[in-house]
C-alpha cells in the first residue's frame, strides 16, 4: 500500500493528521525533498509500526537515493540505541553514569553516504519521536553550527510528529479490530 492511500485511509477522527500531512509533507517549503522525505522515513521507522514504515519505505525509494535510504535507516538504527542509553544518562539522578563510557559503536554517523547536515536532521527527527533529550539537543547544536535555522529544523520535528501520530492511530485501529484472547 503506497503511502498517500494508508494517509486516506485514515479514519475521520484522524482527519486533522491528514490535513497536517497534506500542508505540512506533502506542500513542505522548508526542507528539500531529500530533507522531508528523509524525515518521514526515519520518522516511520522509529515508530516501529510496520505499514507505515513499509509505506514510507516505498515512498522513500521514489524520492530518495538508494544510498540515502541506507543513511536514513542507518540514522533509525543508531537512534533507536542511542537515544535510549543517553535518555537513560537524562533521565538518572546519578551521575556517575556520565562519566562511564558509552561503549556502542557508531561507525555509521561517519560512514554514511548522505549530506552530513541530512543525517544530522534525520538523526533529530528520530531523537524527536523516541524522546530522548540530550540527543535532541546534541544533533540540534550540531545543525544550529552548520548553520541550519531553527524553522528547519521545528518543520522536520513536525513532519516527525504527524508520522508518529499516524503511526499510533494505525496501531489503535489495528488493535481495535482484533479480537481478544480469552485465557481459560
Amino acid at each position: 500500500m503506497s503511502l498517500d492511500e494508508l494517509i486516506d485511509g485514515l479514519p475521520e477522527y484522524a482527519k486533522d493528521l491528514k490535513l497536517n500531512y497534506s500542508s505540512l509533507v506533502r506542500q513542505n517549503t522548508e526542507l528539500t525533498t531529500t530533507q522531508a522525505w528523509g524525515t518521514l522515513l526515519v520518522s516511520a521507522i522509529a515508530t516501529r509500526q510496520p505499514a507505515l514504515t513499509g509505506a514510507a519505505l516505498q515512498g522513500g525509494a521514489e524520492h530518495l537515493t538508494a544510498e540515502q535510504v541506507d543513511a536514513v535507516k542507518t540514522a533509525g538504527a543508531l537512534m533507536g540505541m542511542n537515544n535510549i542509553f543517553y535518555r537513560f544518562h537524562h533521565l538518572t539522578k546519578n551521575e556517575k553514569y556520565a562519566t562511564m563510557p558509552a561503549r556502542l559503536r557508531m561507525n555509521g554517523i561517519r560512514a554514511h553516504k548522505a549530506d552530513p547536515v541530512d543525517f544530522e536532521l534525520w538523526c533529530l527527527a528520530a531523537s524527536a519521536v523516541n524522546g530522548c533529550g540530550k540527543c535532541i539537543d546534541a544533533h540540534e547544536n550540531v545543525l544550529r553550527q552548520k548553520g541550519i535555522t531553527e524553522e528547519t529544523m521545528i518543520a522536520a520535528v513536525r513532519i516527525a510528529s504527524i508520522v508518529h501520530a499516524i503511526g499510533t492511530v494505525l496501531d489503535m485501529e489495528h488493535s481495535s479490530v482484533e479480537e481478544p484472547v480469552l485465557q481459560a
